[in-house]
């Protein structure tokens, strides 16, 4: 163990993942930011992009946050002209999210650089770990980690 580590990081799973999930973000921001967004915007336009005209809830729901994190996420998105929401014309209670034309050219600008740090973590992780640590994750994701109701 380094000089400069703490013990006991790499006995919590959410330590280890914590601290990879900022090196790995911190990787993507870098590669990603030349487009003026961060990872994680460049992820939601994407997911947006592909969700044609999703609703917010599917959103919310898929990307597991809830849906004051993304009205909060998506406010300099909506700002900066990349995004705009919409009632649902069949139910006006749904909020719909689309990619305006200045979203879609900024989403194809950084997904040319997603794919460079894309290529770069495949290059060093592996093509074959990388797929694994993304369907484990996602396996992960999709777990059920409440709690039982205590007992007197």
């Amino acid at each position: 163990m380094s000089k400069d580590s703490l013990p006991g990081l790499t006995l919590c799973n959410n330590a280890a993942l914590r601290r990879a999930a900022r090196k790995l973000g911190k990787f993507y921001d870098d590669v990603v930011e030349p487009s003026g967004l961060k990872a994680t915007q460049q992820g939601l336009l994407y997911q947006i992009h592909m969700g044609d005209e999703p609703a917010m809830g599917a959103i919310a729901t898929s990307l597991i946050m809830d849906l004051s994190a993304l009205g909060h996420t998506l406010k300099p998105l909506i700002r900066d002209g990349y995004v705009e929401t919409f009632a649902d014309p069949e139910d006006r209670r749904v909020k719909r999210v689309r990619l305006t034309p200045k979203g879609l050219d900024k989403i194809e600008e950084a997904m040319k650089l997603w794919q460079i740090a894309q290529q770069r973590f495949e290059d060093v992780v592996g093509k074959d770990k990388a797929e694994d640590l993304r369907a484990a994750l996602d396996e992960i994701a999709a777990l059920d980690f409440d709690l039982p109701p205590a007992t007197p």
